[in-house]
């Protein structure tokens, strides 16, 4: 009889229109500050649902971490929260702070294993609603590439001849600079390594049973150095924003960047045409594609609104309530849900047709590996300023993995 009862109070959530949760107010934190307005339109249409108000409090990205937990720690703590995939948001999880979401009606019909794992802890418990994943990009300035007569590359050669083409008709090719500390890594590096390793092979990485210092790993940071002339002359100084900039007045004809960009890139900011391609694989290896679950929808296990909590995830959850959450964030998030909720033809269709017949896979570090993540970082930036060969950083990341596996 209880578990009558509890399919019928599921069937009721999702019936929103029909029900009124009364006067209820709740909040949810986020690292996008750049999406008040669209995700707060978004909650808007779902207070008009269900009667349950929820105001989008985002913090500056790298703030987040910090901020949250702090919050957490003190009972304070936003009644919904982007959760970080994988052990990041995990941590939060083993510490109490998340909703568990397995017994939430549609997180175990309606998304696969794939895209529930990055949101699992190690006891099997789903830790947030799988919402979002994103990919990596070459975005280029469609205007340029036909003025230079230069047609879209399909080999990592190709590119590399672009950039030298784009170069020396003094167009700065790229406007990825190093200053930020985390998309020379997220974006750029990430988005070239499953042109090189596939999924299967990243877990030979993970147990050490593949050296990070081996010929793959030093030919993909020599393959990043060929990148690094092509970058804007004060890359150093420049970070993810600003390189958005540069591309978006065009500056420079190319940006590698993820495609939560597209949405800026491509608004009313800027007035370019802009196009995209997946960082293309060199000559002889199998094409990839990056895709990555970025962050999913927590509750917070301390709410004082546990139910309508609940109700909310439940309804993001339903391919009807995803809908209404795709349409309502920037173009370049692609749904997590196994349902199609994308619009047919619209650019999330565009992203998700970049990967067909690839190499799938997320970040290379983000299920096992992130104590390589500053690392990495930093060896790249060494690399682009002259001070490591890749060698060096393979040679250097390999001697601390291996300490990592011996403790």
């Amino acid at each position: 009889m209880k578990k009558l009862i509890a399919i019928l109070m599921a069937v009721l959530m999702c019936m929103l229109p029909l029900v009124s949760l009364a006067e209820v107010e709740l909040t949810m934190g986020s690292w996008r500050t750049e999406d008040t307005d669209q995700v707060q339109a978004l909650l808007d249409k779902y207070c008009e649902m269900s009667g349950v108000k929820i105001t989008f409090l985002p913090t500056t990205s790298t703030q987040y971490n910090a901020t949250l937990r702090q919050q957490l720690d003190g009972g304070i703590g936003p009644d919904l929260f982007y959760s970080r995939s994988y052990a990041t948001g995990a941590e939060l999880y083993d510490n109490g702070f998340n909703v568990r979401c397995n017994e939430i009606p549609g997180v175990m019909e309606n998304f696969t294993d794939t895209a529930r794992s990055a949101f699992t802890s190690a006891d099997g418990s789903v830790f947030a609603v799988p919402f979002a994943a994103v990919s990596h990009f070459v975005y280029y300035n469609k205007a340029v590439f036909a003025e230079q007569g230069i047609e879209v590359p399909k080999t990592f050669e190709e590119f590399l001849a672009v950039c030298e083409k784009l170069k020396a008709a003094g167009i700065t090719p790229l406007s990825n600079g190093i200053a930020a500390n985390w998309d020379i890594l997220e974006c750029v590096l990430c988005g070239m390594i499953p042109n090189y390793i596939t999924a299967e092979e990243r877990l030979a990485y993970e147990s050490g049973e593949k050296k990070m210092n081996d010929e793959t790993w030093v030919r993909i940071y020599t393959d990043f150095a060929k990148l690094v002339p092509y970058f804007p002359e004060a890359f150093a100084s420049i970070d993810n924003d600003q390189a958005n900039v540069l591309f978006g007045i065009g500056d420079t004809a190319m940006l590698i960047d993820g495609s939560w960009s597209y949405g800026t890139l491509s608004g009313d900011d800027y007035d370019i045409d802009v196009g995209f391609f997946s960082i293309p694989a060199p000559e002889g290896f199998a094409p990839g594609f990056s895709l990555h679950p970025d962050f999913g929808i927590a509750g917070n296990a301390a709410s004082a609104h546990p139910e309508e909590v609940k109700a909310f995830l439940a309804w993001l959850a339903t391919p009807e309530g995803a809908k209404v959450a795709a349409a309502g964030v920037p173009a370049g998030f692609l749904p997590s849900i196994s349902a199609d909720v994308a619009p047919e033809g619209g650019i999330v269709s565009q992203m998700f047709a970049e990967g067909e017949g690839k190499n799938a896979d997320m970040r290379f570090v983000w299920s096992k590996m992130m104590a390589l993540y500053t690392p990495m970082v930093d060896q790249l930036n060494a690399i682009c300023r002259g001070e490591q060969t890749p060698q060096g950083a393979a040679d250097a990341i390999n001697a601390l993995w291996e300490a990592e596996l011996a403790k």
